[in-house]
């Protein structure tokens, strides 16, 4: 299976499994233990409104073909738009889960988190200095 060859429905709902994973991870990663915290926090990230923000963070820095797989995903038409987005955010949130799933199809899994990183960088700062932890730049031995 390769990202080009995958439906634009099929890589958006691939995508939403590799954001959640991507959050899962990170949330562990930071220290979070308790299962309703997790929840709570990874829900920050995973709503369509946060998503549609984050793409729009990582917009400029994308390549050509990573902007091809965001539009892909993003004029995907879709008849189910939860009642916490706007027609725009959850757009926007699908063209973010397909670029996501490209890049884990085609084994880009260091510039899919480098992207996750940067797209998600006020909220992984929020959580860092609300556990104490030292900003993502003064730490060699974490990428985020």
């Amino acid at each position: 299976m390769t990202a080009s060859s995958t439906s634009p429905a099929a890589l958006a709902y691939l995508g939403d499994a590799v954001c959640e994973l991507c959050v899962r991870e990170l949330l562990v990663g930071l220290g979070f233990g308790s299962s309703a915290r997790l929840n709570q926090f990874a829900l920050s990230f995973v709503r369509a409104s946060a998503q549609a923000e984050a793409v729009r963070r990582i917009l400029p820095i994308l390549s050509e073909e990573e902007s091809a797989f965001f539009r892909l995903g993003r004029n995907h038409s879709t008849a189910n738009v939860p009642k916490s987005a706007t027609v725009q955010e959850y757009r926007y949130a699908t063209g973010f889960e397909a670029l996501l799933a490209a890049l884990w199809l085609e084994r880009r899994v260091d510039r899919l988190h480098a992207l996750f990183a940067e797209a998600y960088a006020p909220q992984i700062a929020a959580l860092r200095e609300e556990l104490g932890l030292p900003p993502a730049a003064e730490r060699k031995d974490d990428p985020t």
